[in-house]
């Protein structure tokens, strides 16, 4: 059943990025041929998404020109899909008072992502030519902290009072649908703003129009403070399969909602950052590929650093042991078999915990159960390799003390592996770090010490030297 669905996505998937490629050329032929009504009717039935795509693709001369080309109300929306570089790109270029209309008319949420990537100077200079409405708004987001409910919440949501009738209901949100971020949800409060009930859409069709919303509305109500974790409030609305969850304050009051759309983008940088962050790469959120080289480089040269720092404990280790070396050469040829094996088994180990961990799938209370299972499964795996490169070894050298040595090490170095591997991110959860400082490299760095000093050991027990 998996596979026919796998494949009519995939298809679909190549289908629409041909589609976005093709919209990109025309486009771009279109306006080197400075054949502008043709670039109107080209871009009359493409949704915002696809434009803001197929505009960020161009070369920059005629990006300010297509999007010029789009009527002001469809503007708004491409420029709010496009990517922070591209719509900081773009704001160059405008002039001072298209500026000033394109950021009064962003919704609260989109322009506070703006306002964050611009210098403090010129953030100042347009909050104070906004009107006081979207000022007030904006610099209320703005007044949270970063990664929290509060800084990605929306004030513009649908509040209702409970003794309003079902008919009253619907009437106001005929008026107030446009300028709302969704309807779907309807929240109650009361005379000082605090939250004490939810009403869906389908609740409203449903009931009959006498009857008032404390009747229809649920109480038991699933909230946010603006303080949560963004990563949180991701997990909460993935949970309960909600569109939207309310945001409020420590006194209770409803001070906005966090919408499916948001968190979609919250998810995707998370993801981002943790998997930068396994590879060894300092991220801090920014796109890695629309970065300078210098400072590209030095979000790559820390960890490759401290990782070289603690590479060269393996070369002091290979050191200290060198009388062994030198009378059993052949040893050498299998420290890099060892060492490989070794980081590799670490790796997935804390990849798996790393990842649990994120997603709650893991936690500290069954972090003694978690340790002990990758253990075992670090003498499972331990054991069967072991086996195989005895024998691989034997086969290769015919000396069975060198053989028997690399097997016990491996064994030894896949049990270390796995249990490291899982412990460590542990540790660092206790410690209020993130769990993904103990990537992959980072791993792979301490078995490779340790690995090679238990292999040497093992070795000059068993060949008795």
């Amino acid at each position: 059943m998996t596979q026919p669905q796998d494949s009519a996505l995939s298809r679909y998937a190549s289908s629409h990025q041909e589609i976005r490629e093709l919209l990109r050329s025309q486009l771009q032929i279109l306006l080197e041929q400075e054949n502008f009504q043709g670039v109107k009717v080209l871009l009359t039935p493409v949704q915002p998404p696809d434009i803001a795509d197929a505009i960020e693709e161009l070369p920059e001369p005629l990006q300010l020109i297509a999007f010029r080309l789009l009527s002001k109300e469809e503007a708004i929306k491409v420029y709010e899909h496009l990517e922070p570089n591209s719509q900081r790109s773009l704001l160059k270029q405008f002039k001072h008072q298209d500026v000033l209309d394109i950021v009064d008319r962003m919704s609260p949420d989109d322009r506070v992502k703006l306002l964050a990537e611009l210098p403090a100077k010129v953030v100042h200079r347009l909050l104070q030519q906004l009107s006081p409405q979207e000022r007030e708004a904006t610099s209320l987001l703005l007044g949270y902290q970063p990664e929290t409910a509060g800084r990605i919440m929306t004030p513009e949501y649908v509040s209702l009072r409970e003794n309003l009738t079902i008919a009253q209901t619907l009437e106001r949100l005929r008026s107030s649908a446009s300028t709302t971020e969704t309807i779907y949800y309807l929240y109650i409060i009361d005379a000082s703003r605090h939250l004490t009930g939810i009403a869906s859409l389908r609740d409203l069709l449903t009931a009959q129009p006498e009857q008032k919303i404390d009747e229809i509305m649920t109480r038991n109500v699933v909230y946010v403070e603006t303080d949560t974790d963004r990563e949180e409030v991701a997990r909460i609305i993935q949970h309960y399969d909600f569109v939207a969850v309310p945001v409020v304050d420590r006194e209770h009051r409803l001070v906005g909602i966090v919408t499916i759309d948001d968190v979609m983008d919250v998810l995707e940088q998370e993801a981002t950052e943790d998997i930068y962050t396994l590879g060894g790469v300092e991220s801090k959120g920014d796109n890695y590929f629309q970065t300078n080289l210098l400072t590209v480089a030095r979000k790559r040269v820390v960890w490759l650093l401290v990782l070289l720092i603690a590479n060269t404990a393996t070369s002091a280790v290979i050191q200290n042991q060198e009388d062994i070396l030198e009378q059993v050469v052949i040893l050498a040829a299998f420290i890099p078999l060892l060492i490989d094996a070794g980081g590799n088994i670490g790796a997935q180990s804390s990849t798996v915990v790393i990842r649990g961990l994120n997603t709650d799938e893991v936690n500290m209370d069954n972090a003694i159960q978690i340790i002990g299972k990758e253990a075992i499964t670090g003498i499972l795996l331990g054991t069967i390799l072991a086996v195989a490169v005895t024998a691989w070894a034997y086969f290769l050298q015919g000396n069975l003390g060198v053989a028997v040595s690399v097997g016990i090490s491996l064994l030894a170095i896949s049990i270390l592996a796995s249990v490291s591997g899982s412990a460590l991110p542990f540790l660092f959860r206790r410690l209020n770090l993130d769990p993904a400082l103990m990537s992959a490299p980072f791993i792979t760095s301490v078995v490779d010490v340790l690995g090679v000093f238990i292999y040497l050991s093992v070795a000059r027990r068993i060949l008795q030297l």
